[in-house]
């Protein structure tokens, strides 16, 4: 199994009405996991904030808008708590690389939801 997307990430605004930075998958997104084994798929409909990144100039600088397909994925599996949470970190930073997401922007990406992510992921 190789790790990759399977489909194009296709994204409207949640709410045209509210710049609160949520978005909407307007079609599934698949993602082939070599660490998780398995295919997941986010649903259309799924709402996401991509990466959760600081709005601090020089972090967004760094790291804003890099990896908005793993990062989808992501958002999706500490919804849904289908894994657990350093299974989930672990196919976040996977599909960073599969995308090709610069070896230091991938390990602060992931570093960032190792630290502070514990209180987004749903349990299961």
């Amino acid at each position: 199994m190789t790790a990759r997307f399977l489909d194009e990430l296709e994204l409207c605004e949640a709410d045209d009405n509210v710049d609160d930075g949520k978005w909407r998958l307007g079609k599934p997104l698949s993602y082939s996991s070599k660490v998780a084994r398995r295919v997941i798929t986010v649903p259309a409909g799924f709402e996401t904030d991509l990466a959760s990144v600081p709005r601090l100039p020089v972090v967004y600088w760094l790291c804003g808008g890099r990896a908005n397909k793993p990062a989808v994925v992501h958002d999706f599996l500490y919804t849904k708590g289908i894994l657990p949470r350093d299974v989930a970190d672990a196919v976040f930073l996977e599909a960073m690389q599969a995308v090709g997401v610069p070896f230091i922007y991938r390990r602060l990406m992931w570093a960032g939801v190792r630290l502070g992510g514990a209180s987004h992921y749903v349990k299961r």
